[in-house]
């Protein structure tokens, strides 16, 4: 079940812990013969909330869907501005762009703090600006406190982007809850996992029962609801909605990894320490230490590379590791430099230096709660070997 790469990768950048346990419970499901949304998928909304708060909680397709309906119910529209953290996965933007909103690049904090920057952010709020979305980049929770005061000052939403960050919180506060939508991801590389699948989650009934229609094709009773033991139930379409409802089938993989979650984090951050500390003596800048009172959900461990003091590119030390077998990832080339953000919107190299100095420097190292002692000394090795140290 690892990320997509070479068939000689050895080590994959990603890779899912499934066992028996997701094994029958997809099982179940299929001898059950309901498998779209239903009691399952009722379940893992349940246990999902109590793992990050939220008074109301929605399963979806992807995280994207959770993106793009958090800022529909928030009555973002074509013409609006949405400020997005350039360093980040295409979703957090493409998303509000689907509304036919434009979405408004704003720069990271620093080379080491990934994170949007509330400074920039603010500076970038203008006449027409809706909303403001954030992503807590690797786990790292963002600067929440800073983003909510500008937020109420200018009397805009927060939507959060959580995909790296179930589990995360902030002054012991699940993220997600902090802004008034928070929207997870459970792609098969992420902490918690059902192969594709996202979750929205807010504590406005409202926002809940707009994207819970939207997320149906407009309906007011989903399939579960309008067949039942009871008989059939008519519906009414009040919105021109989408098809973004989750799977039993899915839902039953996610029950089972949410019931080792803890487990899972402590894991990762075992890897994470051991990286640090390895890596502290050679050409590359690890990632920053967790901002106090916080709680890294560990999803990404990402290396940048100290191209000014070392004989080797970003690229090739992509391409050595990948020859010793070894996955790796860059999380991420900045959005405003893709040629779509670049063309249709006037985006030039130079605008966000931070994210761009990041950029160029950035690869992911593997971090799975599957990988062994053995595994993890290999990655170390692998790098200082990639490096000529």
């Amino acid at each position: 079940m690892a990320e997509a790469q070479s068939k000689a990768i050895r080590i994959p950048v990603a890779d899912a812990e499934l066992g028996e346990p997701e094994v029958e419970a997809v099982a179940e499901v299929l001898r059950s013969r309901w498998l779209t949304a239903g009691a399952v998928c009722a379940r893992f909304e349940e246990e999902f909330r109590k793992l990050c708060g939220g008074a109301n909680v929605l399963a979806v397709t992807n995280c994207t869907a959770a993106l793009h309906m958090a800022y529909l119910a928030l009555d973002v529209r074509p013409g609006d501005e949405v400020l997005v953290p350039t360093l980040s996965f295409v979703a957090t933007a493409n998303a509000a762009r689907l509304t036919g909103a434009v979405p408004v690049f704003v720069d990271c904090t620093s080379e080491s703090d990934f994170n949007v920057d509330p400074v920039e952010l603010e500076r970038r709020i203008g006449p027409r600006t809706a909303a403001i979305a954030v992503v807590h980049y690797g786990g790292y929770p963002c600067a929440m406190d800073d983003v909510k005061r500008i937020a109420a000052r200018h009397g805009l939403p927060i939507v959060e982007d959580c995909a790296h960050a179930p589990g995360g919180t902030l002054h012991g506060v699940p993220v997600g809850t902090l802004g008034d939508v928070g929207c997870f991801s459970f792609y098969v590389t992420k902490n918690v996992v059902t192969g594709e699948g996202g979750m929205a989650i807010t504590g406005s009934r409202a926002l809940a029962d707009r994207m819970r229609t939207l997320a149906l094709h407009g309906m007011t009773k989903d399939a579960w609801r309008r067949f039942s033991d009871k008989g059939y139930v008519h519906y009414d379409v009040v919105d021109a909605g989408f098809k973004y409802n989750m799977m039993d089938l899915q839902a039953a993989i996610g029950i089972h990894q949410l019931a080792r979650v803890e487990r899972t984090l402590e894991r990762r951050a075992e890897i994470w320490h051991a990286y640090d500390e390895a890596f502290r003596d050679l050409p590359v800048f690890v990632p920053a230490a967790p901002a106090p009172d916080t709680r890294h959900a560990h999803h990404l461990y990402t290396l940048l590379i100290d191209v000014d003091h070392v004989a080797v590119t970003r690229d090739d030390f992509l391409e050595r590791m990948t020859q010793q077998k070894i996955g790796v990832g860059v999380h991420y080339r900045a959005v405003h430099l893709h040629p779509f953000y670049q063309e249709r919107y006037g985006y030039r190299t130079g605008q966000l230096p931070a994210a761009e100095w990041v950029s160029e420097r950035t690869v992911s190292l593997p971090l799975s709660p599957k990988l062994d002692p053995g595994d993890v000394a290999d990655v170390i090795e692998a790098v200082r070997r990639s490096l000529g140290a």
